[in-house]
């Protein structure tokens, strides 16, 4: 085999192994037009009906393939948030989906997240503003006015998952975070103790320099 049909073969093989991993990247093409168990293509009420959690900060109301088994397949999630003033989306990644956000009334939202160059891109929502979060990007909300910021997540897989960031910091160990952050093993166990329980939450902010209507 002479070297140049060996270098064509070997580039068509690096351009598969590339398109396989694009495929592998995103969640499967459907093989049929929907989930035979599903038999409603409508959900009533998401807040009364969905996967619904309360927190200081509001109301999540989310859907998963056993609430809507019409959405299996389908390669998306769909959240609805009723956040209050100086209200918090914890900063957390889903690491299998991007996400796009709608305010839809009230707010305003501050939004935003870090790039893989340590660089912050925040913004501030009004009603009919969109944002999209990158997949795999730590981001964050928050309602930094004076009424109920009710806004929509949409995400393009059907289990994005969520990490939330300080909750998944605090699972390693105290002298790998420690030398992080920087500080001494007790001053870390210290402020673990004072952590919101792990996961993904909406709570209220704790710094006292949090008014609504000021931002």
């Amino acid at each position: 085999m002479d070297y140049q049909l060996r270098a064509f073969l070997v580039a068509m093989l690096v351009l598969e192994c590339l398109h396989f991993s694009a495929v592998m990247a995103t969640d499967p093409d459907p093989l049929v037009d929907f989930s035979p168990d599903a038999h409603n293509f409508t959900l009533r009420n998401i807040f009364m009906n969905g996967d619904v959690s309360h927190g200081p900060g509001g109301t999540r109301a989310a859907l998963d393939t056993k609430i809507f088994p019409a959405t299996t397949s389908q390669g998306i999630t769909y959240v609805q948030f009723k956040m209050v003033p100086c209200g918090i989306n914890l900063p957390h990644t889903h690491p299998r989906a991007a996400e796009l956000l709608t305010l839809v009334s009230g707010g305003p939202l501050q939004v935003g997240f870090v790039d893989t160059n340590g660089v912050a891109h925040i913004d501030i929502l009004h009603p009919a503003d969109i944002t999209i979060f990158p997949r795999g990007m730590l981001h964050f909300e928050q309602n930094v006015g004076k009424e109920i910021a009710f806004y929509i997540s949409a995400l393009d897989s059907q289990n994005p998952g969520t990490l939330t960031s300080a909750g998944a910091l605090f699972q390693l160990p105290t002298v790998a975070l420690a030398t992080a952050l920087n500080q001494t093993g007790k001053a870390v166990t210290a402020l673990n103790s004072t952590l919101y329980a792990y996961g993904p939450s909406l709570q209220m902010s704790s710094v006292s320099g949090c008014v609504p209507g000021r931002y």
